[in-house]
C-alpha cells in the first residue's frame, strides 16, 4: 500500500538529514542545505498534499483533545499527514540548533544531546538547547521577541 511506502520513505528522509546534522562539522555546506532545507521541504510538500484534502471530509478537528483523536484516528492518510507534520517541524528545529550552534561556536558534540532530544521529543530539545546557551554565557545572543 502506498501509505505504508510513505511512510518508511519519509522516516528515511528525515532520518538522513538527521544523521548529517548529528554528524558534526565533517560535512560541507550542500549537504547541510539537504538536512536543513530540501529535506524539511519534500516532507511539507507531502503534508500539504495529504492533509488538506482530507481534513475536509475527516471527522474530529483542533478545537479539543477528542476532535484531535477523531481526526488522527479517522485515517490512516490524516496520519501518515500528521508523522510528516513531526519530521518536518523537528528537523527545522534540528536544523536551527545546528546553525546556531555553529555560529556560537558550540561543539559538535555539545550539540548531540540537544539534537537527540529534538529528534526523540522535539521542543525538550529546543529547551534543552536554549538553556545550554544560557547556561554558557551567550544570553545576549538569544532571539529577541
Amino acid at each position: 500500500m502506498w501509505i505504508n511506502a510513505a511512510f518508511t520513505t519519509g522516516s528515511a528522509l528525515a532520518a538522513s538529514g538527521w544523521l548529517l546534522l548529528a554528524s558534526g562539522d565533517r560535512w560541507p555546506r550542500a549537504q547541510l542545505v539537504w538536512a536543513s532545507t530540501v529535506v524539511p521541504l519534500l516532507l511539507a510538500a507531502a503534508y500539504a498534499a495529504i492533509f488538506p484534502a482530507l481534513y475536509v471530509v475527516a471527522p474530529g478537528g483542533f478545537g479539543s483533545l477528542d476532535e484531535v483523536l477523531a481526526l488522527l484516528n479517522a485515517d490512516r492518510r490524516i496520519a501518515l499527514a500528521a508523522w510528516f507534520h513531526y519530521l518536518a517541524f523537528d528537523l527545522l528545529v534540528g536544523s536551527f540548533i545546528t546553525k546556531e550552534a555553529r555560529a556560537l561556536g558550540i561543539a559538535a558534540p555539545w550539540r548531540i544531546p540537544a539534537l537527540t532530544l529534538t529528534f526523540l521529543f522535539g521542543p525538550a530539545g529546543w529547551l534543552w538547547f536554549r538553556a545550554q546557551v544560557l547556561l554558557r554565557g551567550r544570553a545576549d545572543r538569544l532571539p529577541r521577541a
